[in-house]
């Protein structure tokens, strides 16, 4: 499998970002999204600009919905198969890893059942649950948010794909900056390697 984990939105490699898909097909997840009381309308305006910037490159887009696929994990890793690319949206990583969890992503994923050729693709959110625990992310998102009543607990480990804790939106324009550099102290008072990112910043991992 291979990675593209930006710090925010695109990032600066979206050129590399259309290469490194298999089909020029890609399905985008916006499950990180699902907050209990969420704000509808900003939610769909966030998705469309996700959306909108994905198919500016030509690519063909489909919103994957992994609530839809809530305790159906082979039909999950049939429709990633054909699909070959996910670009994950940001928001809370305590959710995502609850929906990727409740649908088998996070076991599709682990476990190498894609396709080598298959890109994982998306920022903020989608690297940080990539890592080896969230423990840091409490500073930076709400881990009592549970809203799929299949799962009322938190999930404090990541899919450790990743050998280090992801740490966007560092030293950035973004309301998450200052609770990033939090995370990063937290990081070396626990002695847990960390890598951060400004935003516009890409980790390509082939």
């Amino acid at each position: 499998m291979k990675f593209y984990l930006s710090s925010f939105r695109l990032g600066n490699q979206a050129t590399k970002l259309k290469i490194l898909i298999p089909h020029g097909h890609i399905a985008y997840i916006p499950n990180a999204l699902d907050f209990t009381n969420v704000d509808q309308t900003r939610r769909d305006a966030h998705i469309k600009q996700d959306l909108d910037s994905l198919r500016e490159l030509g690519l063909r887009v489909e919103t994957l919905n992994l609530h839809d696929y809530f305790g159906q994990q082979a039909a999950l890793q049939a429709k990633l198969t054909e699909i070959g690319a996910i670009f994950v949206s940001g928001g809370n990583v305590f959710i995502l890893r609850q929906a990727m969890k409740l649908s088998g992503l996070d076991v599709i994923l682990t476990q190498s059942l894609l396709p080598k050729d298959v890109l994982y693709a998306g920022y903020s959110a989608a690297g940080c649950v990539l890592s080896p625990n969230l423990d840091a992310y409490k500073i930076v998102d709400d881990a009592t948010e549970t809203p799929y009543p299949e799962l009322p607990e938190v999930i404090w480990t990541g899919l450790n794909l990743i050998d280090f804790a992801f740490l966007p939106h560092w030293d950035s324009d973004h309301p998450e900056s200052a609770t990033i550099t939090q995370a990063v102290e937290y990081c070396q008072q626990h002695n847990l390697p960390y890598k951060t990112l400004r935003d516009g910043e890409v980790l390509i991992i082939e």
